[in-house]
């Protein structure tokens, strides 16, 4: 999906728990559910 939109040098990052201790833990759980840091630029960019 970012490339696209028209972004390059896209990385992913290491999948991290976002919900833990939250109220919706268990059913993250059961849908094995992560968030994910992205970094990417767009062509002429500094």
């Amino acid at each position: 999906m970012l490339a696209e939109v028209g972004f390059v040098d896209i990385q992913i990052g290491q999948p991290y728990d976002t919900f833990g201790e939250a109220r919706g833990e268990k059913k993250a759980r059961l849908f094995a559910v992560y968030g994910y840091t992205f970094l990417a630029r767009k062509p002429g960019s500094p």
